[in-house]
């Protein structure tokens, strides 16, 4: 039986940033996102079910890959 790593809280990304020395917006940035996207993502004003705010999501650890989910 495969064992699937858990979806990180908006606070364990958080916390991630601050442990490497990382803003939110320097992630976002390198990875194609203006930061209030990111943000919007982080604090739960966008589901994130879909389209750019998923992408966010998965990237950020919150929400598991296609891969992860199957």
């Amino acid at each position: 039986m495969a064992t699937h790593a858990k979806a990180l809280t908006a606070d364990q990304v958080k916390e991630n940033f601050r442990r490497v020395g990382k803003t939110i917006t320097q992630w976002a940035t390198e990875n194609g996102y203006t930061r209030n996207e990111v943000y919007r993502v982080l604090n739960g004003q966008a589901k994130a079910n879909y389209g750019k705010a998923h992408d966010i999501a998965v990237k950020l650890g919150l929400k598991p890959t296609a891969a992860m989910a199957a």
